[in-house]
C-alpha cells in the first residue's frame, strides 16, 4: 500500500470527518488519498484559517481537528492556528509536507526546519521518515492530542515518503477510561470546603463539556455554591441559574470581582492559568485554593491549590456533590441581584450603536443553542460581561493566544459541526480583513453564517489602552473597504446598517436569507474608556 493511502486509512480509523486545509506541491500523494476517502475535505484560501478551523473542531467535538499544509511558507502559515489550539486547550492534528529526504534535488529552496519550530507550540512535533512507521505515528499523534489536557501535535509526511510502498497496516484506537480521584482526596475536598464560609467556583474552558456541564448544575444544585466563569467558560453553567454569577470580562478587577474579593474559598474546575491569569482575583495570596480538573495543575505564585482533586471531572463532582453541606449564600445571593442591575444592556436606539447595545440586539436574535463566535478586539470584552449564556459551547472565543483573525473561520467551523443552529460572527474591522478571504470558503460551503463586523475604522481595543496609558492617539487609524460590496463580490449578502434602523431587525433579516451575510455595523466606542477605565477602577462594590 501506499504510505499515503496507509496514513489516510489511519485518519479514518481515527474516526475524522474533515480535514481543513491547503494543498501545495509536497502534499499531493496525501490529495490523491484523501480524494477516495470518506473523509471531507474542506479546502481553505489560507493555512492559518485551516488551523482555525480545526482547532474550533477540535473545541465542540473532543475530538482531534486534523489540518494539513505544504512545506515552508504553507507550513509557516498554520503556525498561528496550531499554536492557538495549543494555548486554548482544543485538540489538534497538523500535517505538513516536507521535502523528500532521500533525494532531495531542490537543495534549500523552500526549505524550513518546520518540526523544531513546531515543538514550542505543541505537545509534540515528528517527522516521518519511513513509511512503515505511518500507523504508529498518526495513532500517537491523535491519543496525544486528545489526552488531558488536549492540545495540538504536529507530524511531517515529506514528499518521497508519502510515495513510497509499505506493508504495514492501519492501527484500531483503543478504548480507555479516565481515571477516578483518590478517595482521599474527595474527603480532603469536602471538609475544606464545609469548613468555609463563603466558598465560590470558577469554571473555566477545560469544563466547557456537555456531560461536566450536566452534573455542575447538579452538584451546584446540591451545595448551594455560587459559580463564576471565564470568557472561554461561558455556558457551562446556565446564566439563568440563580447560582450564576455572569463571567469575567477584563483582566483587571471588575464588578464579578466584588463576589471574588469575599470567596475564602475558590474551587476551580477545568481551569488554566492561561485563560484568567490568577493574580488578577489572588493578588493579596489569602485565597485557599481546590483544583478539579482532569490533570494535575500547572502552579504559579498566585495558583497554588490546597488540594487537587485530579481525574475525571465529571465522576469527582458526583462523588464530592453528597459530602457537601447545604449552603444558603445571601451574600452571593445579593451580588447576583446587584451584577444584574451593574451589568444590565439596554437595547437603546443610538447611531452609531454602542457596544452594550449591540450585545443586547445580539442576545435579543439569537436562542439559547445559537452560536456567536467573536475575534479579538475590544467588543470580545464586552460580550463576555454582558451576554448572557445558557448552553456549554454556544459562545466561542480565544482567551489564551487571543489572536486576531479567528473569529470568522470559526463560524464556519462552528456550523460545519452544528448545522442545525444560527452561527454569528462578532468581529471587528481589523480582525475581518486579516482571514476575509474566507467568505470564499464560507460560500463556497455554503454555511449560511452571519458574519457582523463591528467598523470602527481602527483598532479599537489598542487605541482604548492607548488612551489608558496617557499616550497621544497615534498609528492606529486606517480606512476600509465597502464592506457589503466585499460580501457581495465573493457571492454574500451585504448589509449596511444606516441611521435609524434597528439592528435587531437587520439581524432577523440577515439570518432569514439563508445565505452567507455580512453586516457592516458601525460603532461608538466612546464608552471604552468611560467603563474599562474611569469606571472601573473607581470601583465600589455597593452590597
Amino acid at each position: 500500500m501506499k504510505a499515503s493511502d496507509l496514513f489516510v486509512k489511519q485518519l479514518e480509523e481515527e474516526g475524522v470527518e474533515y480535514i481543513f486545509g491547503l494543498p501545495g506541491e509536497e502534499n499531493l500523494d496525501l490529495l490523491e488519498s484523501l480524494r477516495t476517502s470518506h473523509i471531507k475535505l474542506i479546502v481553505t484560501r489560507h493555512e492559518q484559517a485551516a488551523a482555525f478551523m480545526a482547532a474550533t473542531y477540535g473545541r465542540l467535538t473532543g475530538r482531534a481537528g486534523v489540518c494539513f499544509s505544504t512545506l515552508g511558507p504553507g507550513a509557516l502559515n498554520l503556525v498561528t492556528g496550531v499554536a492557538h489550539a495549543q494555548m486554548i486547550g482544543a485538540p489538534l492534528v497538523a500535517i505538513t509536507g516536507q521535502k523528500a529526504v532521500r533525494d532531495n534535488w531542490q537543495a534549500s529552496f523552500q526549505l524550513v526546519d518546520v518540526v523544531s519550530l513546531m515543538r514550542p507550540i505543541t505537545k509534540h512535533a515528528s517527522s516521518i521518515t519511513d513509511p512503515g512507521m505511518v500507523p504508529t505515528v498518526v495513532r500517537n499523534a491523535f491519543k496525544l492530542a486528545q489526552a488531558e489536557r488536549p492540545g495540538a501535535v504536529h507530524i511531517e509526511l515529506p514528499e518521497d515518503v508519502a510515495g513510497s510502498e509499505t506493508d504495514a497496516l492501519a492501527q484500531k484506537p483503543g478504548h480507555g477510561r479516565r481515571p477516578s480521584p483518590g478517595w482521599k482526596t474527595i474527603e480532603g475536598a469536602a471538609d475544606l470546603i464545609n469548613s468555609s464560609l463563603h466558598p465560590l467556583l470558577i469554571l473555566s474552558a477545560g469544563a466547557n463539556r456537555k456531560l461536566i456541564s450536566k452534573e455542575i448544575r447538579e452538584f451546584v444544585e446540591q451545595t448551594g455554591i455560587h459559580v463564576v466563569h471565564t470568557q472561554m467558560g461561558k455556558g457551562v453553567l446556565s446564566d439563568a441559574s440563580p447560582y450564576s454569577l455572569f463571567a469575567t470580562g477584563i483582566h483587571k478587577r471588575d464588578y464579578v470581582n466584588c463576589g471574588i474579593d469575599r470567596a475564602d474559598l475558590i474551587i476551580t474546575v477545568g481551569y488554566s492559568t492561561v485563560e484568567y491569569p490568577p493574580f488578577v482575583w489572588n493578588s493579596g495570596l489569602d485565597k485557599k485554593i481546590i483544583h478539579i480538573d482532569f490533570a494535575e495543575a500547572s502552579t504559579d505564585k498566585y495558583y497554588n491549590p490546597v488540594i487537587e482533586v485530579v481525574g475525571d471531572v465529571s465522576e469527582s463532582l458526583r462523588l464530592l456533590g453528597p459530602k457537601v453541606h447545604k449552603r444558603d449564600d445571601a451574600l452571593f445571593k445579593d451580588l447576583r441581584t446587584f451584577l444584574q442591575e451593574k451589568l444590565a444592556t439596554p437595547c437603546a436606539p443610538s447611531y452609531p450603536p454602542k457596544p452594550q447595545e449591540v450585545v443586547c440586539h445580539v442576545r435579543e436574535v439569537l436562542d439559547d443553542d445559537d452560536i456567536v463566535t467573536l475575534d479579538n478586539g475590544i467588543y470580545k470584552l464586552w460580550f463576555s460581561r454582558l451576554y448572557k449564556t445558557f448552553r456549554p459551547n454556544t459562545f466561542i472565543l480565544d482567551n489564551a493566544l487571543a489572536t486576531m483573525g479567528a473569529g470568522l473561520p470559526a463560524a464556519i467551523a462552528a456550523k460545519v459541526v452544528h448545522p442545525e443552529q444560527r452561527v454569528l460572527a462578532v468581529v471587528g474591522d481589523g480582525g475581518f480583513l486579516m482571514n476575509g478571504q474566507e467568505l470564499e470558503t464560507a460560500v463556497r460551503l455554503n454555511t449560511q453564517i452571519v458574519i457582523l463586523i463591528l467598523n470602527d475604522n481602527a483598532f479599537g481595543f489598542i487605541k482604548w489602552k492607548q488612551e489608558n496609558m496617557g499616550f497621544r492617539s497615534f498609528g492606529l487609524d486606517y480606512t476600509n473597504p465597502d464592506f457589503a460590496r466585499f460580501a457581495e463580490a465573493h457571492g454574500a449578502a451585504g448589509i449596511t446598517v444606516k441611521k435609524g434602523d434597528d439592528l435587531t431587525e437587520v439581524l432577523q433579516k440577515a439570518f432569514a436569507l439563508k445565505k452567507v451575510a455580512v453586516i457592516d455595523c458601525p460603532i461608538d466606542y466612546s464608552v471604552n474608556y468611560e467603563v474599562f477605565s474611569k469606571e472601573i477602577e473607581d470601583l465600589v462594590c455597593e452590597m
